[in-house]
């Protein structure tokens, strides 16, 4: 084979650094967002928090590139502006889906604060209907969600409290206290009395001090199960429902016949309760059908994880990028879409800095400096464009859904990210970004964008019906159900063909489970 050499033309399409960063900052959250802020903050000189009025010089701008700041956003979004993607961008191979958010091909007319109005469209549901509002109560009754979670007693911290009272022995109250420790979340004792003695004494430890370490424990044991909630403490299922059923016989709460059933189910028969096989529970129990459907509905309704309000999980407090708000009522009524000022960072170039910068041209560090103060002028464009992009999509998603925001969910219609994409003139990956871990705030509450997307069901008349619109409707029917005879999923099929929708059982099945709803073998009262 001999050497030689050829020429090939290729295209392909690079990303610039602002690009990639617009990309970047596109798909974050708001946490994710201001954590980037923040280092940027600390790399950057040129970068500073706002706290007055800037001037568009200081942000790198001139007067074409944005309008005036409104009231409600410390930058007011615009979408006139535009700037078109490459050429070879939407073909197969290329960069297609990495859209700048400044990519837009179509201008919308925003309101002088920043806001977008859509007026609602009830000529399938009929004008007169009130849009359903729910308000979370009055200001003065408002209780901030950190103070909440920074109140908040964990299930350790409970029981230790408890066991202050029991004015115990030293030893017995150092083995109550690491009894308590050695509860999981759900209160259990997950390892056994020996477990816990080698633990706290070395595989090496003699005999009879493992025995005492177990004795100890054992004695601790008890003190711990008395304590509240009641089956704080036990070893298994079993155990727990047994504990919190001695406690109501101990209170004289209930029917001891059927409290005496209910011990027997949780000790032998919690296998066949599981099955809600009520024939065989009867035999093996040995009572009648009437007081073993008596004692399942006792045990149903006993706590299986008594740490449960307890759990110190971990709270996250959604913030809405959007805001959705109704004006008017009736025919009269319109939305307005308005971005979230609070979670918009109010930024500018140093101004100090970027003076001392302009006095000391041909010094050998200017390039170097000049560059990090065109990033910082980057930075701020893009997030300028981040919020301008996910402000024109929600605004698309509200004219689209805008049936939704007065009558709930069964107004939904099907979308999906291709119908905002062509709308905007964005390409699916940047509508995906968007719409990801960024949230808003309507009449009807606070949703992640994602969720108005929804796959279309078709329909006798030829059109579509959302998913969601139709999760919905079977929600709604299994809450009517009658729970001796509760619906099958094939039932719910028939039952929604009858409405006009076709949906297939599996497909019923499918949605059900992702609403959470047990099959019907389940959900029978007994």
């Amino acid at each position: 084979m001999k050497p030689g050499l050829s020429l090939r033309v290729s295209q392909h399409l690079a990303l610039t650094p602002q690009l990639q960063q617009s990309i970047k900052l596109l798909q974050l959250s708001t946490l994710e967002l201001d954590q980037e802020v923040e280092q940027m903050l600390d790399d950057n000189p040129f970068l500073e928090r706002e706290t007055d009025t800037a001037t568009r010089e200081e942000f790198g701008l001139d007067s074409a590139d944005t309008p005036a700041s409104g009231e409600e956003a410390e930058f007011s979004l615009h979408a006139a502006g535009s700037t078109t993607a490459s050429a070879g961008a939407d073909e197969p191979g290329s960069a297609a889906d990495a859209d700048p958010p400044a990519a837009q091909t179509e201008s919308v007319d925003w309101d002088g604060d920043g806001t977008v109005d859509v007026q609602p469209d009830d000529g399938e549901w009929g004008g007169d209907a009130p849009a359903r509002t729910h308000t979370s109560g009055s200001g003065e009754d408002e209780v901030d969600a950190i103070d909440l979670a920074r109140a908040h007693e964990s299930l350790t911290d409970h029981l230790h409290r408890q066991a202050l009272s029991l004015h115990l022995s030293e030893i017995d109250s150092a083995a109550v206290r690491f009894l308590i420790e050695s509860l999981n979340d759900d209160g259990y004792l997950e390892e056994s009395l020996a477990e816990l003695a080698i633990a706290l004494a070395g595989n090496d430890a003699p005999t009879e001090e493992l025995e005492e370490l177990v004795h100890r424990f054992t004695v601790a044991l008890r003190l711990l199960q008395s304590l509240e909630p009641a089956g704080v403490g036990a070893r298994n299922l079993g155990e727990c429902l047994t504990l919190q059923l001695h406690g109501m016989n101990q209170d004289e709460e209930g029917d001891p016949a059927i409290i005496a059933v209910a011990l027997d189910i949780c000790r032998d028969s919690l296998d066949l309760l599981a099955r809600r096989d009520v024939k065989r529970l009867t035999q093996a129990c040995g009572a009648g059908e009437e007081n073993t459907r008596a004692a399942m509905n006792l045990i149903a309704r006993l706590e299986p994880r008594p740490g449960r309000r307890f759990a110190d999980v971990q709270r996250q407090i959604i913030v809405p990028d959007v805001i959705v708000k109704n004006v008017g009522r009736g025919a009269q009524m319109r939305f307005t879409v308005q971005l979230n000022a609070d979670v918009m960072p109010r930024l500018r170039v140093h101004d100090v800095y970027a003076n001392a910068l302009r006095g000391q041209r041909g010094n050998e560090a200017h390039a170097g400096l000049q560059q990090r103060l065109q990033e910082a002028r980057w930075f701020i464009k893009n997030v300028q464009q981040r919020f301008d992009t996910i402000l024109r999509v929600s605004t698309a998603i509200v004219e689209r859904q805008k049936n939704f925001f007065v009558h709930g969910e069964l107004a939904m219609r099907p979308l999906v990210l291709r119908d905002i994409a062509d709308e905007l003139g964005l390409h699916e990956s940047t509508i995906s970004r968007v719409t990801t871990a960024k949230y808003m705030s309507t009449p009807q509450g606070t949703f992640e964008l994602k969720y108005f997307f929804g796959s279309g069901l078709g329909t006798e008349t030829g059109g579509s019906a959302s998913s969601t619109a139709v999760k919905a409707l079977i929600k709604q029917l299994l809450s009517s159900e009658n729970p001796k005879k509760p619906l099958s999923d094939s039932k719910i099929a028939d039952m929604l063909a009858e409405q006009g929708i076709e949906c297939a059982r599996r497909t019923v099945a499918k949605y059900r489970e992702a609403l959470k709803i047990p099959p019907a073998n389940l959900r029978k009262a007994v």
